[in-house]
């Protein structure tokens, strides 16, 4: 066969799998269903977790910390170009929130010194802990059936999942799914 056709096939076969892997991802996320007892029917977590992960100074970092906050963990890496182009909006929206009500979690999945690096030339105010390879499986667990990046999770005040999203989120997703969500009284 001509390799310019294999080259083809080969594009567009790629594409077809990454569409349809795409578009299953955004189908069940609209067809979630919580069935209760802190998991979802297909195993995914639908509480927050028990999360004890080190900051960048080495402080171990315990999620029980947030009860009583609506939490916004969002999974990232210095090397992906959707994940930084969402950082300064959840910067923002931390910064405008009381921090009582509100915490921004961001989880790098990177390597430590690169995550270091990064930070030291962009300021980001919210919460950075350094996640691994467990960390990406937990992910997988919260709802990113795909391990992309970014990948958001938002938990409402009593620590239900009430929200995850693969990609960048927007400025409509913050006003839709996590504005409202400091407006409710917890209970």
């Amino acid at each position: 066969m001509n390799p310019a056709k294999v080259l083809v096939v080969t594009i567009l076969a790629g594409t077809l799998s990454i569409g349809a892997a795409l578009f299953g991802e955004r189908w069940f996320a609209r067809h979630d269903l919580d069935f209760g007892g802190g998991r979802q029917d297909d195993g995914r977590i639908a509480t927050l977790p028990d999360l004890r992960l080190p900051d960048l100074s080495g402080q171990e970092v315990a999620s029980n910390a947030w009860a009583g906050k609506v939490v916004v963990l969002n999974f990232w890496a210095s090397w992906c170009p959707s994940c930084l182009k969402e950082m300064p909006m959840l910067d923002e929206l931390q910064r405008g929130v009381d921090p009582g009500r509100l915490k921004v979690v961001g989880v790098a999945i990177d390597a430590p010194d690169e995550v270091q690096r990064f930070l030291g030339e962009n300021r980001v105010d919210y919460q950075i802990v350094l996640g691994g390879a467990d960390t990406v499986e937990l992910s997988r667990r919260l709802g990113n059936r795909t391990s992309g990046l970014p990948f958001t999770v938002v938990f409402d005040a009593l620590g239900r999942r009430v929200y995850s999203h693969t990609g960048e989120i927007t400025p409509a997703d913050v006003r839709e799914r996590i504005l409202p969500l400091l407006q409710a009284e917890p209970g």
